[in-house]
């Protein structure tokens, strides 16, 4: 009905169909059609046809003010509507790995595009914020792939797949991961996040003994008692890329080892948020710069790790 005020308006103005389909690209019987139904719709003539030539009638003389107001006023809710893409707030979950890893660069570039949209960072495991996300509580959730199929209703996409590696003090010798595991103490990865369950079926997989003292649910927390000397561990290889060859060592998984997915969980929604888009894109570009520095100093980790 809108677009039925507008054409009646210029209509109007201009005291010509054939003009006012020129002026809004139509031809000059689709806005006769449409003045007629806005006619039937009020129950009035709009406009006295004589011949080819219209004027305004009594009644639309006295409407015309009317349609332009509600015109204004339309356009104006949808000018509120493009200020409020531009504000709110998001809530994102996030893993401790990409608060640290991807969200620094993330936000910056998001903050550039949107700089009045307000981001509220929820920190947690991925178990702990599937949860949260299942209970409505977040916009998005940055984690580990679960391994539960994603139920319809959810997008999963995935940024970056990180690769596991062991990691050990400066000061241990061996090469082979079997005698390394056996032979220190292990700082496992908890079994109550997506992460250490990937650990977990990789030792079981390879049939690898470990020694256990500690199990953690940080891997960041992990790599630091590495550091101290206090046992090896089994991590992604993106948390040490760039420092290890300075405070421990980084040896390749035997079998092939294993990889984790880091991505983004979202809901499926009818109505598109462009600052929710924004920011997807924001984590997925940091991510993929991540990936591109790791993958550079992958094999140089490795060759000073096992030489």
């Amino acid at each position: 009905m809108i677009r039925y005020l507008k054409t009646f308006i210029v209509a109007a103005r201009l005291e010509s169909f054939s003009g006012a389909g020129t002026k809004l690209g139509l031809t000059q019987s689709a806005v006769s059609m449409q003045v007629r139904r806005l006619e039937d719709e009020l129950n009035c003539e709009l406009f006295t046809r004589v011949g080819k030539s219209v004027s305004l009638s009594d009644h639309g003389k006295q409407l015309l003010r009317t349609s332009e107001e509600i015109v204004r006023l339309f356009e104006s809710m949808k000018g509120q509507t493009d200020v409020a893409a531009t504000r709110g707030k998001i809530e994102i979950g996030a893993i401790s790995t990409v608060q640290l890893g991807l969200l620094p660069a993330a936000l910056a570039y998001f903050r550039q595009a949107f700089p009045l949209v307000e981001v509220n960072v929820v920190p947690g495991t991925s178990v702990q914020l599937m949860s949260q996300f299942d209970s409505n509580d977040l916009s998005l959730a940055v984690m580990i792939r679960p391994a539960l199929k994603i139920n319809r209703g959810l997008r999963w996409t995935t940024v970056i797949s990180e690769t596991y590696v062991a990691i050990a003090p400066l000061t241990t010798r061996e090469t082979s991961i079997k005698v390394l595991l056996s032979s220190h103490p292990f700082l496992r990865y908890s079994r109550r996040s997506y992460g250490g369950q990937l650990v977990d079926r990789y030792l079981k997989r390879a049939r690898l003994h470990v020694n256990e003292t500690m199990e953690l649910d940080e891997p960041m927390v992990i790599m630091e008692m590495v550091k101290k000397g206090l046992g090896v561990a089994i991590i992604p290889y993106e948390l040490v890329s760039g420092t290890s060859n300075k405070k421990l060592r980084v040896l390749p998984l035997e079998d092939r080892g294993f990889l984790r997915e880091i991505g983004i969980l979202q809901k499926i929604t009818s109505a598109p948020n462009a600052a929710v888009a924004t920011l997807i894109e924001c984590i997925a570009r940091a991510a993929s710069e991540k990936a591109s520095s790791a993958a550079k100093n992958l094999a140089a980790d490795f060759a000073r790790g096992t030489g």
